[in-house]
């Protein structure tokens, strides 16, 4: 796995072995940073100077792509001690210490924000039910800044039903993935 644009382009990843965790593969995240690069969902590149939040992070994959791309500043969410060691390695392996924290918690009850983000990256496990409760907790601990661009990935054929405060702007699928790209508050 690697970055695929950026200042780190062509840069790999560390993965956990085994299934633990699902790295969303390089077609498409490129497909999707080129929504945010070129896309209806923002005057510019969503990612440009943002202060972003990488939820159920994992490899740190969305977050350091969007480093790579002119993100100032990602936040990391993950729960699993191994992962986050892994996820560490990567930030420090692309030099990306001084723009990244990395937060050992649970997306679902994540602690008290600094401040908001208004780019979100939710990644949690297939079919578990964690998107709403992750999006209403997440909110109610100001991780989401008002208008805050949300991309959720989720398996193709799995529905959620959104929380209040949470608007469908768009929905694309790649494989056995889709995003849902939705808008946060009064946006």
């Amino acid at each position: 796995m690697r970055i695929i644009a950026g200042k780190h382009r062509g840069r790999k990843l560390l993965a956990p072995e085994g299934g633990e965790v699902r790295p969303t593969g390089e077609r498409a995240r490129e497909a999707l940073f080129d929504i945010l690069m070129h896309g209806r969902l923002s005057d510019g590149p969503a990612y440009e100077d943002a202060q972003v939040l990488d939820a159920f992070a994992g490899t740190g994959a969305f977050g350091l792509e969007a480093l790579s791309r002119g993100a100032r500043y990602v936040t990391f969410i993950e729960k699993d001690r191994a992962v986050r060691a892994l996820l560490q390695q990567n930030v420090a392996a692309l030099g990306e210490t001084q723009h990244a924290a990395i937060i050992a918690g649970d997306a679902v009850k994540p602690p008290r924000a600094s401040g908001p983000c208004s780019l979100a990256f939710l990644d949690p496990p297939y079919r578990e039910d964690l998107i709403a409760p992750a999006l209403l907790d997440l909110a109610k601990a100001g991780w989401l800044a008002d208008k805050a661009l949300v991309i959720v990935e989720l398996a193709a054929r799995e529905d959620v039903d959104l929380p209040d405060g949470f608007t469908l702007i768009d929905e694309r699928r790649y494989g056995a993935a889709k995003f849902m790209f939705l808008r946060y508050g009064s946006g």
